[in-house]
């Protein structure tokens, strides 16, 4: 017996790439490349570019912690709980939520099954209080309220930055528009810049904008500045050096196998680009169509990948959906015996094996699609379950019936009551086949026992039966030589003299023992008939009755002859019952409308009087037997 064999253990992790490696949420596709990274027609001084719209926790590619009971959960909200970052995946936290709701829903079904063996009504069960439940709420929000402190301390911060170098533009612009005054303000204009640049990130909404504002108001400036040319060379070769490293750093990642990490390393490239200057005029197309172009290939197989795995996810819930649907076209309710159940558990894990063997869906659908899974897995897992355990039930109470049965029999065995006792196994063993099966490891041993109990009896009786045969066979010619001396007797005889001789007959058969057990009745009737006739001869019912009180006190001293009578006289009775039933039921169809019909009525009740007459003195000679024994 099993209750529940391979059922699958805890819902399948939900697949954190997909989500957190978005291709349509970075800014380093081929289009936002080519249109994010404007150079600097004034370039005297390097400009600086806007943030990456990617956070770094957009980036990060959570690894699911393993857990293996709710403790595990907790230690691991207790460990985000604790971290001072704010790198806390949505994800990772909806995980365990689903995990240790998965074992508590585990503890709860296991609560209600010992609650019900208890003997208890399904109906009234309360669950009981779990502290790791308070503990995992208290976490959760914990987690919660820190990850909205630190959102909202961001959004701030990023707020006052974004209004800080809002200001650095406007001042900026101001110093751009006084002609006058452009010399003088240049020491000030690199204050801005550095200013600028030490600041930290804007909203990711206004970066770009800000960025352009702040680039056009640097170009206003440098339109404007007249610098030394050599400063300004030195700047574009520069410039120009760290660029083309980039450029090279970005054709090396078409060589990466990791995609996603080479998509994250170009992030940083383009990062880095943005923060460095311009080059000079006649450099700026070429050096950058060579680092948009190695963008290209990296964006190109970053989307393929995606697109990829999109197709293998969709192929995935499809395959996953088909098991679902498979396993629901099941009858289980046509399952009566355990080789059916077998055949359908063999399925069944079949199933399982197949799903083990299928990658994730699409986030969204993997979930449900698990969660449909396990709970037709578990459905017929219970369903088995409960038939296992009516079938024990049954199989125990056969056993108990049957273990009653060899007791009784066991009791029997040395019995020496041979017809009793024989008719008594008998339908013991009728019994026997009419109660169910065993559990099979009782089953060999209980009729093993049975069985060696009524050989034992069996044994004995023939055994018995064997050793009294020529004693009752000698025993019958006797009789039969009582029987010829009745025969004999002269039918005129003196009746004093007839029955003083069929008197010494009668002592004579008492004394003599069995006979065959086949010719029992019959010598008896015959010797009976033979006596009841010089009993008979006498037409007084009265002396007739009391003729049969001398043979039953001739008889009382063998309470065995005395039951052989009684049986013989039950007998009778019954033919006579028998009979009167038949006239009875004949005189229902009879009419006594015509002449004819009333004349076979009255002959149907004096026959009907005569047998309740003949019935009264049989109930009494019964009566009389009765006292005796």
């Amino acid at each position: 017996m099993e209750t529940r064999e391979q059922s699958i253990a805890a819902p399948e992790a939900s697949n954190d790439q997909s989500s957190t490696l978005n291709p349509e949420a970075k800014v380093a596709s081929e289009e936002s490349v080519a249109t994010a990274q404007p150079e600097n027609p004034n370039p005297e001084i390097a400009t600086e570019s806007p943030q990456s719209e990617n956070t770094p926790e957009d980036d990060i590619v959570e690894r699911p912690v393993a857990v293996a009971s709710k403790k595990d959960v907790i230690k691991a909200l207790a460990t985000l709980a604790d971290n001072e970052s704010a790198d806390i995946s949505r994800d990772e936290i909806s995980r365990l939520k689903q995990q240790f709701y998965a074992f508590r829903k585990t503890e709860l079904e296991q609560e209600l099954d010992d609650f019900i063996a208890q003997g208890n009504d399904k109906a009234t069960f309360v669950p009981a209080l779990d502290p790791d439940e308070e503990t995992f709420k208290e976490l959760m929000t914990r987690i919660r309220d820190r990850k909205a402190a630190i959102a909202a301390a961001l959004e701030a911060e990023m707020q006052q930055n974004f209004d800080r170098k809002q200001s650095l533009i406007e001042e900026l612009t101001t110093l751009a528009a006084d002609t006058d005054n452009v010399n003088l303000a240049f020491p000030r204009i690199k204050e801005i810049q550095a200013e600028f640049k030490a600041i930290g990130d804007v909203p990711p909404t206004e970066a770009t904008t800000q960025w352009k504002s702040y680039q056009t108001a640097v170009e206003q400036f440098y339109d404007q500045l007249k610098i030394n040319k050599d400063l300004r060379d030195y700047d574009f070769r520069k410039n120009l050096e760290l660029k083309t490293i980039l450029c090279e750093e970005a054709e090396k990642l078409n060589d990466e196998e990791d995609v996603i990490l080479a998509f994250k390393r170009l992030q940083n490239l383009h990062d880095e680009w943005r923060q460095t200057g311009p080059v000079a005029k006649e450099e700026r197309e070429a050096i950058w169509t060579r680092f948009k172009d190695a963008s290209a290939v990296v964006n190109k197989k970053y989307q393929a990948f995606f697109e990829e795995r999109k197709a293998r996810e969709t192929e995935n819930e499809a395959a996953k959906t088909a098991i679902c649907e498979r396993i629901e076209a099941l009858d289980f309710t046509s399952l009566k015996n355990f080789g059916a159940w077998e055949e359908m558990t063999k399925t069944i894990l079949a199933a399982q094996d197949d799903w083990k063997k299928i990658g994730f869906a699409s986030r969204k659908a993997n979930t449900a699609l698990f969660t449909r899974f396990r709970g037709l897995c578990d459905n017929f897992f219970t369903l088995k379950a409960e038939y296992y355990r009516a079938v024990k039930d049954e199989l125990a109470e056969n056993l108990a019936k049957k273990t009653a049965l060899c007791e009784q029999a066991e009791a029997l065995k040395d019995s020496t009551d041979w017809r009793k006792t024989a008719d008594r196994l008998v339908a013991m063993q009728k019994e026997w086949k009419t109660i169910g099966p065993v559990a099979k490891k009782h089953s060999d041993a209980v009729w093993r026992r049975f069985q060696q109990a009524c050989d034992t009896f069996f044994e004995n009786k023939k055994k018995d039966l064997h050793e009294n045969r020529a004693e009752e066979q000698a025993n019958l010619q006797a009789k039969r030589e009582i029987i010829g001396q009745l025969k004999a007797i002269p039918a005129d005889a003196p009746r004093n003299e007839v029955m003083a001789t069929v008197k010494e007959l009668q002592a004579k058969w008492q004394e003599i023992g069995h006979v065959p057990f086949r010719e029992k009745d019959k010598v008896y009737d015959e010797y009976r008939a033979l006596c009841d006739s010089f009993y008979s001869k006498s037409r007084d019912a009265h002396a007739g009755l009391n003729r049969f009180k001398e043979v039953v006190n001739d008889m009382s001293s063998d309470e065995s002859k005395l039951r052989r009578e009684r049986d013989r006289i039950v007998r009778a009775r019954d033919i006579k019952r028998n009979e009167l039933k038949t006239y009875e039921n004949n005189l229902g169809f009879l009419s006594s409308k015509s002449k004819s019909g009333d004349s076979m009525v009255r002959e149907m009740e004096r026959r009907i009087q005569r047998i309740k007459d003949d019935l009264a003195g049989i109930d009494e000679k019964i009566r009389l037997i009765d006292a005796k024994l």
